[in-house]
């Protein structure tokens, strides 16, 4: 009995390492995955939104001037789409904290997670879509013109 791996052994055994190589070792999940990971996301946007907010409002103790400077470059339509963003990882946290904690203390929840996510994911758009376009009308009109 031979101790060395036969040609056609050696071959399949290349070709499955070669083929491992070419699909690189990212994984590319399901809908859980993302959500998991947009979670994780959203949760450190809105901390760090939470920690200049603080500092910010923090000024208007130290020195209101600059409170009012600060304030002023917060009237931008760069911070304006800014916020929309926040609104939107608020959200999104918000909605898939409930349907993690649904996954999580409901007797089905595993079995209805994928459905939640759509859910949420359908609830986020309808919500979102009028909310962005109100909070971006002023600074299209201030941008464009208009009433």
């Amino acid at each position: 009995m031979s101790t060395t791996a036969s040609p056609a052994t050696e071959a399949g055994a290349s070709d499955r390492a070669g083929a491992s190589r070419r699909q690189g070792s990212f994984y590319r999940g399901d809908p859980g995955m993302w959500s998991w990971v947009l979670h994780r996301i959203t949760g450190v946007l809105t901390f760090f939104f939470l920690f200049v907010h603080v500092l910010d409002t923090a000024l208007v103790r130290v020195s209101p001037n600059t409170y009012d400077q600060v304030i002023e470059t917060y009237k931008t339509p760069l911070v304006n789409l800014l916020e929309v963003g926040l609104v939107g990882a608020v959200l999104f946290h918000a909605l898939n904290g409930i349907r993690v904690m649904l996954v999580d203390f409901w007797s089905k929840g595993p079995k209805f997670q994928k459905t939640m996510l759509w859910v949420i994911g359908v609830v986020w758009v309808v919500v979102m879509i009028p909310g962005a376009f109100f909070m971006l009308k002023r600074t299209v009109e201030t941008l464009f013109g208009g009433n």
